[in-house]
Parts: C-alpha cells; sequence; structure tokens
C-alpha cells in the first residue's frame, strides 16, 4: 500500500509552465505578472453529493479541475495555478493514478500549472483552489448586469442534467444523446476562451454550475436587477432532440446544472462584439433575453407575448 509521500512523489509532483518552485516543498513560490490583479477560488467536490462514489476516476479528475477553472472563465480571468486537497478512504494507487491523470490532462489542456496541495485519509473528498490572473480593473464580476443589458448563455445548456437523470435511472436516453449528455456531464469544458473575450464587453457573468435560473438569480441579486426570458430565444433544441419531450427539455435547460457555461449580460451595443467573439472561438451562444428594472423578479415571456413570474430556483445544499 502507498504511502502519503510515495502518492505525492509518482502522482501529483507534475512538471509547471510558469511557477518558480511546485510541489516538494511547504508552499509553492508565484509570481504574478505586471499590472494584473490575483484571481482566486475553492471548489469542493464530495462523494454521494457532486459525484457517485463509483465515479470513474479519471473523468473524475478531469471534472474537479474543470469546475474550478470554470470559475476563471467566469470573471474573465487567465487561469493558472491550481492546488487539490484530496482525502481518500484508502490508498489505492490505481485509482489515484487514474485521477491524478484525469486532473493533470485538465490543467495541461488550460495552461494551468498544478502547484500542490494535501493528501489524507477520510470519505472521499476533492478540494481545488484555483489561481488567475486579470488585468487590473477588468474583471467581470455579478455585480454589473444594468436595466437594458441583454442576457445570453453559451454552449448547449441542459445536456449535462439529462445525463444525470440518465445515470439516476429517471430517464433512458438514447444511445448518440447519452453519449453527448454523459460528456457534458463528466467532462465539462471551461468557456475560458469566451471569458477572455468578454472582457470590456460583458458587464456581469457567471457559470452555470446550478442552473441557469438560479444562478440568473445570483446575478441579479447582485446588480440589484431583474430580468425577462423569452422563451423563443432558449437553445431548446438540443436538450429536446436528446430527451424527446419537451417538458423534461425545459426543465433540464432551466434548472439543470453542471453545464459550466458562461451566462452573462452585455449592453445592447455590444451584441455584434458578443457575435464576433463567439464565433472567432467557434462556440455558439444565444441570446436568451434582458436584464429589467424590476429587482428580483425574473418573468418569462410566451410565444403569444404573455409574461409569467419564474422562481430563481437551482442547486442549494443547505435548500429544502
Amino acid at each position: 500500500m502507498a504511502g502519503e509521500f510515495d502518492l505525492i512523489r509518482r502522482h501529483f509532483a507534475r512538471a509547471t509552465q510558469h511557477t518558480d518552485l511546485g510541489v516538494g516543498d511547504d508552499g509553492a513560490l508565484l509570481r504574478t505578472r505586471p499590472g494584473m490583479q490575483l484571481v482566486v477560488s475553492s471548489d469542493m467536490l464530495v462523494s454521494g453529493t457532486h459525484f457517485f462514489p463509483d465515479a470513474e476516476p479519471e473523468a473524475l479528475g478531469w471534472k474537479t479541475a474543470a469546475a474550478n477553472i470554470s470559475d476563471m472563465a467566469a470573471m474573465a480571468a487567465e487561469p493558472r495555478w491550481i492546488t487539490l486537497a484530496l482525502a481518500l478512504p484508502e490508498s489505492n494507487d490505481k485509482w489515484v493514478e487514474a485521477f491524478a491523470n484525469g486532473f493533470s490532462a485538465c490543467c495541461t489542456s488550460f495552461g494551468v500549472d498544478w502547484i500542490g496541495g494535501d493528501t489524507t485519509r477520510g470519505p472521499l473528498n476533492l478540494c481545488a483552489t484555483v489561481f488567475g490572473e486579470v488585468p487590473h480593473g477588468q474583471a467581470v464580476v455579478r455585480s454589473g448586469a444594468r436595466a437594458g443589458d441583454e442576457l445570453w448563455i453559451s454552449g448547449t445548456p441542459g445536456l449535462a442534467a439529462l445525463g444525470l437523470q440518465h445515470l439516476l435511472g429517471n430517464i433512458e436516453l438514447p444511445e448518440g444523446a447519452r453519449t453527448a449528455c454523459l460528456s457534458a456531464l463528466h467532462r465539462p469544458q471551461p468557456r475560458v476562451a469566451l471569458g477572455l473575450a468578454l472582457r470590456g464587453v460583458a458587464t456581469a457573468m457567471l457559470d452555470v454550475s446550478d442552473g441557469l435560473l438560479g444562478d440568473l438569480g445570483h446575478i441579479l441579486e447582485r446588480s440589484n436587477c431583474g430580468a425577462l426570458i423569452e422563451d423563443a430565444l432558449l437553445p431548446l433544441a438540443p436538450v429536446l432532440s436528446a430527451s424527446g419531450d419537451e417538458a423534461q427539455a425545459r426543465r433540464a435547460l432551466l434548472s439543470g446544472g453542471d453545464d459550466y457555461e458562461l451566462l452573462f449580460a452585455a449592453p445592447l451595443s455590444q451584441r455584434q462584439a458578443v457575435l464576433d467573439a463567439a464565433q472567432r472561438i467557434g462556440l455558439p451562444v444565444t441570446r436568451i433575453g434582458a436584464v429589467t428594472d424590476q429587482a428580483n423578479v425574473i418573468l418569462l415571456q410566451g410565444k403569444d407575448g404573455a409574461r409569467s413570474p419564474l422562481a430563481a430556483r437551482g442547486f442549494d445544499h443547505f435548500g429544502s
């Protein structure tokens, strides 16, 4: 059975690109670039809450890194460094190797140095802290939305939620859709390139981890605004095609989580800039509505023009 320091030496000590001192000491040494602010975020993934206890370790490693790197994208920051604190119920060398390879592969894909962390015995628990840089004053935060701004979502939200429902046995996805939905769930793609492209364009932004409506509520609360969502604009087609059930697809799109797509507000005057950025990156973005001056009120406008209130509900660890 491998000991703690042997596990670290063999699986966690990875080459770095822009770090003065990485794994192997009491701390890492980092050097931020002139004119940059440091952006720091931590996320914890707990067995039985965020993932199934028998989750495939390589994919779990990828997702653990991706969920944290996505927070940098949400603030228009460039991810640079990451640490990992890992609690393991036992020293399973094969499991750790696969997990570390997945974690490292995601970090490498997005230019992030894995610079340290900690391991201990305990219930399976994964906690990463990511560090990024953004030019001073250019971070996109949740509190900048203003009435009249347009609301946008990247990619195809809802697929990960359908994948989860399939694994829970609540729905049965056909083979082609199953592959796409499980890929979205297990190997999310942080939208770093889009986040960087939206510096100076977006007024508020976050990544959708707990559901589009629930996370939209965070922007509205911090910005003291409301929102009007237009049903006809929602990117429903991909999730409807996957599930074949409109009500199910709509729930996945509006209330499902784990997509890590970017939800952002931008002035009407920046619409072409948003579209140009998305085209350069090769990532679809969809305008879904607008910010209003009715604080913390979300309205859905139907295809007939009628408006009805929507609850800003997403996943809440301590909610009822």
